[in-house]
Parts: C-alpha cells; sequence; structure tokens
C-alpha cells in the first residue's frame, strides 16, 4: 500500500486503509452533491376539512368536502374521492393539509406538488379539473401570498396522470411550512353511471442536498 501527499495537501491511499477507531471526518453539507426533485410522500390521512381545520374529512365525498377513502386493505389503497357527481353540475370539493420542507432542502430551489389524479368509472361529460393554492407560513399567525404558479388542470381521464403544481420558491428555506388546499372542480350533466374524481397520492418534490 502507498500513501501520498501532494503538493496542495491532498492524501492519496493505493490499497486498503485500515483504522484502529472510528473515522467520521466532518463533511460540510453544502459540499454533498445537489439532488433535484427528490419525493417525499404526503400522508393522506393529514389532509383535513378546509374550512374546519381541526376536522378530519369524511369517508365519502360530502358537501364540499373531498372525502379519505380508505380502500381494502391488501386490495386497493387510500385516496381521495369526490362523492357521485353524476349530473351534479358544477361542484367543487376541497381538502386542506401542511407540508413541511426537509432540513436538506437548497433554499430557494425547486418546489413542487405532485397529485396523481383521474376519474372513476366515467368521464365528466363537460370538465373536471384540479387546482391548488398554497401559502408559506410566516410563523407570526400570517402567510404569504399564494406561492403557486400553475394554473388548475384537467382530471377528465379514466387513466391517472400525474398533475404537477410548481411553487414560486425564492422566499422557501429548509423546515418551512405549507399550507395548502386542493381542489376538485367537476362538471356532469349527464344521467349514466357514476363520475367520482379520485387523487390516488400526494407528493412534495424538491432539490436536496445530500
Amino acid at each position: 500500500m502507498g500513501v501520498f501527499i501532494s503538493d496542495n495537501g491532498s492524501l492519496r491511499v493505493t490499497g486498503v486503509l485500515g483504522h484502529a477507531n472510528n473515522f467520521a471526518p466532518a463533511i460540510d453539507p453544502g459540499q454533498l452533491a445537489q439532488r433535484n426533485l427528490q419525493e417525499t410522500a404526503i400522508d393522506l390521512t393529514t389532509c383535513r376539512v378546509h374550512d374546519a381545520f381541526n376536522t378530519n374529512l369524511p369517508g365519502a365525498g360530502a358537501t364540499d368536502d373531498l372525502g379519505l377513502v380508505g380502500g381494502t386493505f391488501g386490495t386497493s389503497a387510500p385516496s381521495l374521492q369526490t362523492e357521485d357527481l353524476q349530473d351534479a353540475g358544477a361542484t367543487n370539493n376541497y381538502a386542506r393539509f401542511l407540508v413541511s420542507l426537509p432540513s436538506n432542502y437548497v433554499a430557494g430551489q425547486t418546489v413542487q406538488l405532485r397529485f396523481p389524479a383521474a376519474m372513476l368509472t366515467n368521464i365528466a361529460d363537460t370538465t373536471a379539473t384540479l387546482d391548488l393554492s398554497c401559502y408559506q407560513s410566516e410563523e407570526d399567525n400570517t402567510v404569504s401570498a399564494d406561492l403557486c404558479a400553475t394554473a388548475a388542470q384537467s382530471m377528465n381521464s379514466l387513466s391517472f396522470t400525474d398533475l404537477d403544481f410548481i411553487i414560486t420558491p425564492a422566499a422557501l428555506s429548509p423546515g418551512d411550512m405549507l399550507d395548502c388546499r386542493i381542489v376538485t372542480a367537476i362538471n356532469d350533466a349527464a344521467t349514466g353511471a357514476e363520475v367520482i374524481g379520485i387523487i390516488a397520492a400526494i407528493k412534495l418534490l424538491c432539490d436536496v442536498q445530500g
């Protein structure tokens, strides 16, 4: 085994480097590679009634609330769903949730929220969209302006599509809390079988260090 020290002070070892005690060099987090758009799943059970945040979502869509549908364990996964909106005309359903930016988030870098969304059984005969509003908590009982930079997107398909919403990141830092509300806007005037909007997951995508 050879040990070489270069003129600039760096150390190069050829062979196996052994050590008698713990070897834990301090590495500045800023020296770690940035990894872009890393995904973190948001627990659907943290979604709440949008205008009564202390209240859990109902077990099925009702009034203006999305329902937290548990599915059958081992068969179908939990999801957020509207009520059956066949021939219901224009109807909005909401849910509200909090998102904490991770400690290794790179301040001011990309933040997105992703929603795999679709329609069950039948599409709406007019429109079905998903929209997001997102505010940063200022930690003084106030919030920022709406940070969502993406307009409402269509979910009017029987195939799940990832709907990505860009969050304006300029003022964001690790540990910041985002107060988010989603709304499905479904307009159906047919008299056929059920028309139900479904959101299968919520994911945070952001740039992290290390």
